[in-house]
């Protein structure tokens, strides 16, 4: 039976710092860092998809969370094949052709900056999110396979943004492609009957890690601004309606991670929180809300 920990997609959005979740003191990133740990055992560091990370930010995350305290990072954009601007990208590989010479260059730097991560024992999984222009096929397996194998020595997760990858007909091939490629399949909580729906019965892919991202049940999904695709309020039947699946990828995996991006305000920590609750009566062996305090 895993290990399952409960977090949220990030601790310093702005809505989630006015909301009032973290208490009064706590504007600094340190003590805002130090809180979360106090609460969650587990987050998701976005900010690495939007601009490559400093080795300096990554190890300032491991010194301000306990040991056992586990960061699932996402890839950077250009490594998933996203639009990526030139700004974010380092000033003296702007101008080179965006090609898998460059993705191999922007890897190198990634990974050196997550490795105080990983050599502090801070790190779940790389979240290699693709999006929904990559349509199942050699030429789309290939570019997936050649990021593994760039990380071949690192956990690595993949949530796919198209419905295809687990279309009934398409499912086996997808998940024997991760299974051979060691990756973990994302499994994923959205509103059902939209196109771009994505279906929420995921096996478990690897022995080692499982996870889960709840990103709420917006009609707005794949449309629209970021708080429109995101933002939902989870209610406890919802919830609950994912114990069976919680119940199966536990049983076959060592660890299994669930986290909530959900906006807005505090609206994934409170999920994060019932889950918690709901998953302590019913599964064993879960960290999700915790009071220890870090050093």
């Amino acid at each position: 039976m895993a290990e399952i920990l409960i977090g949220t997609c990030g601790w310093t959005d702005p809505d989630l710092l006015r909301s009032g979740w973290y208490p009064p003191g706590h504007r600094d990133p340190e003590k805002r860092l130090r809180h979360y740990a106090t609460r969650f055992p587990l987050v998701e560091a976005d900010s690495p998809y939007y601009a490559l990370p400093n080795p300096r930010t990554t190890t300032l995350w491991a010194d301000r969370t306990p040991p056992g305290f586990r960061f699932d990072v996402k890839a950077f954009s250009l490594l998933t094949g996203h639009p990526t601007r030139p700004a974010a990208l380092p000033p003296d590989l702007r101008d080179h052709p965006r090609d898998e010479t460059l993705r191999t260059e922007i890897w190198s730097r990634y990974a050196a900056a997550l490795a105080p991560l990983r050599d502090a024992g801070r790190l779940g999984t790389l979240l290699f999110q693709y999006p929904p222009s990559l349509t199942p096929g050699p030429e789309a397996e290939t570019f997936i396979r050649t990021a593994r194998e760039r990380a071949h020595d690192w956990p690595f997760a993949v949530e796919f943004r198209n419905p295809a990858w687990w279309h009934p007909a398409q499912a086996p091939r997808t998940t024997a492609f991760l299974k051979d490629l060691d990756a973990t399949a994302v499994a994923v909580d959205t509103p059902q009957d939209l196109p771009t729906s994505m279906p929420p019965d995921t096996p478990s892919t690897t022995p080692r890690l499982s996870l889960i991202r709840f990103h709420g049940r917006s009609p707005h999904w794949g449309t629209g601004t970021k708080e429109d695709r995101f933002r939902h309020t989870y209610t406890e039947p919802e919830l609950r309606s994912w114990l069976p699946r919680i119940r199966s990828l536990a049983a076959a995996t060592d660890e299994l991670h669930i986290l909530f991006n959900n906006c807005c305000g505090d609206a994934a920590a409170k999920a994060a929180e019932t889950m918690h609750g709901l998953l302590a009566t019913t599964v064993p062996h879960q960290r999700g809300t915790t009071t220890r305090t870090p050093p």
